[in-house]
């Protein structure tokens, strides 16, 4: 399953929501650097979901605000 979600790094609070097109708007306060900021999007959607981090890839948009994680069996 991938999902596809919006990073806004360095904000004050942490959140996540879901929009209706399915995709994701994730807020971190982690900067984006050194892949700080791509951990902590990770941390929270695998605490959303409720899935070990393990099983959460990131696809593409590393260094992007636009990103795709990928979720496995």
């Amino acid at each position: 399953m991938k999902i596809f979600v919006r990073v806004t790094a360095g904000a004050r609070k942490e959140k996540i929501e879901k929009a209706e097109d399915g995709k994701y708007a994730i807020w971190v306060k982690e900067k984006p650097k050194e892949n700080e900021a791509n951990f902590a999007v990770l941390r929270a959607l695998a605490g959303h979901l409720r899935v070990p981090q393990s099983r959460i890839r990131l696809m593409q948009g590393r260094t992007s605000r636009e990103k795709v994680f990928e979720i496995s069996d």
